[in-house]
């Protein structure tokens, strides 16, 4: 059976060994420039060298993406910076624009083309175009249905990639001009400034300073936020259609979220091709809450079945069980765990170690040491090194998180 992979997004160095560490077989990067998420921290030069060096480390892979839809005054750089990546040899362009990738296809030949979502590929027949230009792979639409899916890969012969978690544009396949408009910054040049979370109120004209929220929450009305996709049930049919990568939404995302979506959707995807039968309910229930500690928005199957429950009726719907991104480990001697403090916690508060395995252990912390080993009630400092007592060796790069209730 098609064993496909599962690609994690990576904004920085860090979330690109978290991914690995907990299970993916590839990341997708950003450089500094061309990329659809202009603020995600992305790769310098030699950012991307240490980035394949570890990825080789790993045997696992790198795939970059180029892909805003670009415009002339884009176009002067590219050929130096297609022919950079060449040169670095990385092992995918991830493309939207059709003149990049007839640039791509000049300056940087050796290195397979991934059309990106952005393309809005939802049928065959635009897979074959895309694949007689020189693609190796396409990332669908997120609009593709089950049925589109199996039809493509069928018909096109190509490599099929999918989004299988992570928020949802309510735009067409993200093409949105609602930021540009409303902020200057454009969607589709990298900079979107996410308006569809923005709250929003109706006022009625001949009264200007009031105004009243179109639904009964007191936040106001978020009628343009999507809920988040999560296909983690379709996973056993996804797999028999024949997708060959399962890509995670989340380049902007924290640690923590790379780590529990990693080895969730790595556990779902060996549990399925080991067994090749129907998940237990007990282990739908666990992967499930593991999801629910991350996600910033309730869930959706997206457009799977052709059309479900899209956007969320308040903002405030949220799951239990919510969890926070306390710290880092870097290292452990089985008696003290050091740790790189990320978010405040301290003395009386629930804590759970989410190893890159996806074992979970959890404790009630009743002491706490300073890097100089001095007593203190709580890690209060951004990136403050502190150590936690835990009668286990904990591997570096364990995730230490503030279970909520």
């Amino acid at each position: 059976m098609n064993k496909p992979e599962l690609v994690l997004p990576a904004g920085n160095l860090e979330k690109l060994e978290v991914a690995f560490r907990y299970g993916a077989d590839a990341v997708y990067i950003g450089g500094k420039n061309y990329s659809l998420r202009a603020y995600a921290g992305n790769f310098t030069d030699e950012e991307m060298i240490k980035a394949l060096s570890i990825a080789q480390e790993y045997k696992k892979k790198v795939y970059v993406t180029v892909n805003i839809m670009a415009h002339n005054k884009d176009l002067a750089n590219l050929p130096s910076y297609l022919a950079r990546l060449n040169e670095l040899n990385v092992d995918s362009l991830i493309i939207s624009d059709l003149g990049v990738l007839s640039l791509a296809n000049k300056y940087a030949p050796h290195i397979p083309k991934t059309i990106s979502t952005q393309a809005n590929i939802t049928n065959y027949e635009t897979a074959l175009i895309y694949k007689e230009l020189g693609a190796k792979r396409v990332v669908l639409a997120r609009e593709a249905t089950l049925e589109d899916i199996k039809l493509i890969k069928e018909k096109a012969d190509i490599d099929v990639e999918i989004f299988i978690h992570g928020a949802m544009c309510v735009s067409y396949s993200g093409r949105c001009l609602i930021s540009h408009y409303m902020t200057g910054r454009s969607a589709n040049q990298g900079a979107c400034a996410h308006p569809c979370r923005y709250q929003y109120n109706l006022v009625e004209e001949k009264r200007p300073n009031e105004y009243y929220p179109i639904i009964e929450d007191e936040q106001g009305a978020y009628i343009l936020n999507s809920r988040d996709l999560c296909l983690l049930e379709y996973i056993p049919e996804l797999i028999k259609s024949g997708v060959d990568a399962f890509k995670i939404e989340g380049r902007m995302k924290s640690p923590l979220y790379v780590a529990s979506v990693a080895s969730t959707y790595r556990n779902a995807i060996d549990n399925y091709l080991q067994r090749q039968a129907a998940y237990e309910p007990n282990d739908i229930e666990r992967w499930f809450k593991e999801l629910a500690k991350t996600a910033t928005r309730p869930f959706t199957n997206g457009f799977i079945e052709g059309e479900s429950e899209l956007l969320q009726d308040f903002y405030n719907e949220r799951m239990a069980g919510r969890a926070s991104f306390s710290g880092m480990v870097l290292e452990s001697n089985g008696n003290l765990v050091k740790i790189e403090q990320r978010s405040n916690f301290g003395i009386g508060d629930r804590l759970e170690f989410l190893l890159p395995n996806g074992d979970i252990k959890s404790l009630v912390l009743e002491r706490l040491w300073n890097e100089d080993f001095k007593e203190i009630d709580r890690a209060r400092h951004p990136r403050q090194i502190v150590y936690v007592p835990y009668q286990e060796p904990i591997p570096e790069f364990t995730i230490l998180r503030k279970v909520g209730d």
